[in-house]
């Protein structure tokens, strides 16, 4: 059977395996719901990223928010990379993972003066600044703290990235960055505050984008500006290309990190600009197809109006099917004999929305597993304690090595920093 995603999730006769471990022994063993990530798989995945830009001055800065785990990071940090973050939280990640601080770019709209404080101290690479008035916060907090704070402009484009509204980042609707008609006024006046030094510029147009097209449209609008401000004696040293290249969940064909970058490459030094440094920040399109949920099936309920297959993952654990009404596809970990029949996949929490899929054919009983597919990203970093859920436990599998990266949450976990009356 065909599976979208990583080849290093695939079925070797009835079983589901991640990389060398089937995934009933792994959800015997650590217990469901599961998280299980392929560690070959991401490096896969980073290893299109790296071949396209080999001999490039260059940095890969992965979004730490697709999955944030210490091991994770920690996988990409060995390897070379540097951390796109969004909040004080996830630089305490990189730096607990052991990470480079000065290999972290700081974006976000609304970063507070404290983390602005914590992001100089620690020496981050750059800010990637999303307002004239965070231009000005900014400015003044360095120059209180004695320090420089390296900023580009995360500039909005206004480009259709052709993706879920949700995740679309780059449009003039959307809150994040300076609109385009705004932005060379905008560097002109970070170059004269106190306390700043202009060093590159940015865009970042969504999430899942399955087209290059968007990026080519961005690029263009981007480096029209980069000429213009350097027009104005304001020297730009890299350009932040984003990230946001999507993954396969069912049919999907988006193209390979390593065509879309050398794409994106060659428009640039056709324009006279391959000097730059080049930064990218890619996410989903590391981690995505590298992950599965696992979950027991707990009861089987067929009814005249849809037939529902219980199992113990909910929506807290992976809120996608119900923020975004997202698909991902959705497994048996053990192949039967029986036939199939069409079932709504859906967990315990008490709410009408708690589906992780809909109308899917599985060949199920109680107490076997099931995997959801395509779950690197976006899942357990968005995981939530609803219902007074623990979260689940999550494995990075290396081989036929399986180790725990995560313990799941008991309930004295949730409540510890709570106090009675």
């Amino acid at each position: 059977m065909m599976l979208p995603g990583s080849p290093h999730i695939a079925y070797r006769g009835r079983q589901l395996f991640v990389e060398d471990c089937a995934l009933d022994d792994l959800a015997a063993r650590f217990g469901t719901p599961l998280y299980v990530y392929s560690r070959a798989a991401m490096l896969a995945a980073l290893a299109g990223y790296q071949r396209a830009l080999e001999g490039r001055e260059a940095l890969i800065c992965y979004a730490l928010k697709a999955n944030s785990n210490l091991a994770v990071l920690q996988t990409f940090a060995r390897a070379g990379c540097g951390f796109d973050i969004v909040s004080g939280g996830e630089l305490e990640r990189v730096i607990a993972a052991g990470a480079d601080p000065a290999k972290v770019v700081f974006s976000g709209v609304g970063k507070t003066r404290a983390e602005m404080r914590q992001a100089l101290a620690a020496g981050v690479m750059c800010f990637n600044v999303e307002s004239v008035a965070e231009l000005e916060v900014l400015s003044a907090v360095a120059a209180a703290e004695g320090a420089t704070a390296r900023v580009s402009l995360r500039v909005n484009p206004d480009v259709d990235a052709r993706t879920h509204p949700y995740i679309s980042t780059g449009l003039k609707g959307n809150k994040f960055g300076i609109a385009h008609d705004e932005a060379l006024a905008a560097y002109r006046h970070a170059a004269s505050l106190p306390g700043l030094a202009v060093t590159g510029i940015d865009f970042h147009i969504g999430s899942q984008i399955t087209a290059v097209e968007p990026y080519r449209d961005a690029l263009d609008r981007m480096l029209d500006l980069v000429e213009s401000i350097e027009a104005q004696g304001i020297e730009l040293h890299h350009l932040d290309l984003g990230g946001g290249l999507g993954i396969c969940y069912t049919d999907e064909q988006p193209p390979s990190a390593e065509a879309l970058v050398r794409d994106l490459l060659a428009r640039i030094d056709e324009r006279g600009h391959g000097q730059r440094r080049i930064v990218l920040e890619p996410g989903r399109s590391l981690v995505g197809n590298a992950g599965a949920l696992v979950s027991e099936v707990l009861y089987l309920k067929p009814s005249a109006a849809r037939n529902f297959c219980i199992v113990d993952a909910a929506m807290n654990d992976l809120v996608r099917p119900a923020m975004y009404e997202a698909w991902m596809a959705i497994v048996a970990t053990t192949l039967r004999d029986s036939p199939a029949r069409n079932w709504d996949v859906v967990g315990p929490v008490c709410e009408s929305g708690d589906w992780l899929g809909r109308d899917r054919q599985l060949a199920v009983e109680p107490g076997d597993f099931v995997a959801v597919l395509s779950a690197g990203a976006y899942a357990m970093s968005m995981a939530s304690n609803y219902n007074t859920r623990g979260r689940a436990a999550e494995v990075m599998v290396s081989g036929s090595e399986a180790r725990l990266i995560r313990e799941r949450e008991r309930a004295s976990d949730l409540f510890r920093g709570e106090h009675l009356l």
